[in-house]
C-alpha cells in the first residue's frame, strides 16, 4: 500500500523518479523553493489539515502549483504535501549560512539591545543567510517578495549551520515548556516526532517526519535504556535522557516535559494506548 506522505504524485503530476512506475499527466523534476515565511503548515491537501510543519530557510520541491498552494515534498525528508505558495520563494542568490540555535530568537530592523524596531520572531532551527556580524548583533539578507529589509538577530542565538550539535538530548532539552501542537515542527509548538526530528536533524542524523517511520528507521536497542535512545508507543515516541528519565512532546502535559519512564509507561497503558512497542537507537551516519 502507497503511503501518501511519501507518494509524489498527486495523480496528475508526479516526479520524474516515479516515471515507469505509476500513471500521470506529467512527470516533472519540479523547482526548489525556499521557505521564507517563518513557519509553513505541510498540509494532507490543499485545504486539508496540517502534517507537518517546515520553518524559514528549508527547501520544498514544488513538481506544481495550483490556485495558491503547491504541492510537492520537503527536500530535508521527502515528505509529500501542499504549502501555500505565498510562503515560498524562489531560490534567492543568498546563501543559507546560519541557524537559530537557541530555543526562540527574533530578527529585528535594528541592531543593538536598546534600540526599537519591528520584531520577527524565529524558532529554533530556522535558517538565516548571514551578511556580516558585529557587536554582538549578525545582520540578515532577508525580504519579503520582492522587498529587501535590514534585519538583526543577536550573533549568540546562532550557529553555522555546517557545525553541527553533539547531543540530540541537549537540543531536546531546550523546547522544555514549548506547547503541544497536532503536527507541529517550531520552538513554537510542537509535537512528539517534530521534536525528535529536531533533536536529531540539528545533529546531522537523518529522521523521518512521524513517529511510525522514526519506529522503522533505527536499530534496536537494548537495556538498560541509555541516553538518546527512543521509545515508542502506538502513534508516539519520547526520547531518553537517563535509565529513568525521558522527554517528550505530550498531550498530557500539553507541553515538552520530563517523565519518569516507569511513570510514562504505566500512564500510557492505563489510557489505553498500549505498551512500549520499539526501543531504538539513532545512529550517526559514518562518513563516506
Amino acid at each position: 500500500m502507497t503511503d501518501r506522505r511519501l507518494f509524489r504524485s498527486n495523480g496528475r503530476v508526479a516526479h520524474v523518479s516515479l516515471r515507469g512506475k505509476i500513471s500521470a499527466d506529467t512527470f516533472v523534476e519540479g523547482e526548489l523553493y525556499r521557505v521564507e515565511a517563518v513557519v509553513a503548515d505541510l498540509r494532507s491537501t490543499p485545504d486539508g489539515g496540517r502534517d507537518r510543519q517546515l520553518l524559514r530557510g528549508e527547501q520544498f520541491r514544488a513538481l506544481t502549483v495550483e490556485n495558491g498552494m503547491a504541492f510537492g515534498f520537503a527536500e530535508k525528508d521527502g515528505y509529500v504535501g501542499w504549502v501555500d505558495s505565498a510562503a515560498l520563494v524562489g531560490h534567492p542568490d543568498d546563501e543559507i549560512t546560519h541557524v537559530v540555535s537557541a530555543p526562540r530568537s527574533y530578527a529585528k530592523t535594528s541592531s543593538g539591545l536598546k534600540t526599537m524596531g519591528h520584531v520577527t520572531p524565529l524558532p529554533h532551527g530556522a535558517q538565516l543567510a548571514s551578511l556580516e556580524s558585529k557587536d554582538g548583533w549578525t545582520k540578515l539578507a532577508w525580504s519579503r517578495g520582492t522587498i529587501p529589509r535590514n534585519l538583526f538577530v543577536p550573533s549568540n542565538h546562532i550557529r553555522p549551520i555546517d557545525s553541527l550539535e553533539t547531543d540530540p538530548i541537549t537540543v531536546a532539552e531546550r523546547f522544555l515548556g514549548t506547547p503541544y501542537l497536532w503536527g507541529g515542527n517550531s520552538s513554537f509548538g510542537i509535537d512528539c516526532s517534530g521534536l525528535v526530528q529536531a533533536a536529531l536533524l540539528a545533529c546531522g542524523i537523518s529522521c523521518p517526519g512521524d513517529s511510525d517511520m522514526q519506529e522503522s528507521a533505527f536499530p534496536t536497542a537494548k537495556l538498560p535504556y541509555q541516553r538518546g535512545d527512543l521509545l515508542f508507543w502506538k502513534g508516539h515516541v519520547a526520547m531518553v535522557c537517563t535509565p529513568d528519565m525521558l522527554i517528550h512532546a505530550n498531550a498530557h502535559h500539553m507541553a515538552v516535559a520530563y517523565e519518569a519512564i516507569p511513570d510514562a509507561i504505566a500512564r500510557i497503558a492505563q489510557q489505553g494506548d498500549g505498551p512500549v512497542t520499539a526501543h531504538t537507537h539513532p545512529q550517526q551516519e559514518s562518513p563516506k
